[in-house]
């Protein structure tokens, strides 16, 4: 491998441009921040980022626990302890799966609706004033690439 092939590395001076990973970082902080402060102001108060693992995952008619950690990408020991933690302040409850009895399907509750409605809310918020500074074709080219790195990378 030749110098020229090898990744820019910054130097004291901050020569080389920052790489990907650091340019997603700040936009996907900004909207983890973003919800998490406007849920709390809206009666949320007891949810962190971590909860968003269930929340993103779970289908709308309920998921088993097995399938929300492979979805999430992390343990079922894990996810049963952010079901566990989400269930007992309201937002998820466990019903029998009606396709095998012997399983357990969770589901939102009224709550856990409302606070996936909030979010979505939230959500959107930050994209119309994302669209405001970019403009309507770069937010799209932007909403496309992304889209396409997502299926590049999924």
């Amino acid at each position: 491998m030749s110098r020229d092939d090898r990744a820019p590395v910054a130097g004291p001076s901050g020569d080389a441009p920052p790489n990907l990973g650091i340019l997603l970082r700040a936009p996907f902080q900004e909207v983890v921040r973003r919800i998490s402060a406007e849920l709390a102001e809206a009666g949320f108060d007891d949810l962190r980022p971590a909860h968003t693992a269930v929340f993103q995952h779970i289908a709308p008619d309920g998921s088993r626990l097995t399938d929300l950690a492979e979805r999430a990408q992390i343990t079922k020991q894990s996810m049963g302890y952010l079901v566990d933690y989400l269930e007992q302040r309201g937002y998820l409850e466990r019903r029998p799966d009606p396709s095998d009895r012997r399983a357990a399907l969770i589901c939102l509750t009224d709550r856990g609706w409302a606070q996936i409605h909030a979010a979505l809310a939230i959500i959107h918020t930050v994209e119309s004033e994302w669209t405001r500074a970019l403009g309507k074709q770069r937010m799209r080219q932007l909403r496309e690439l992304l889209t396409e790195l997502g299926q590049i990378t999924g």
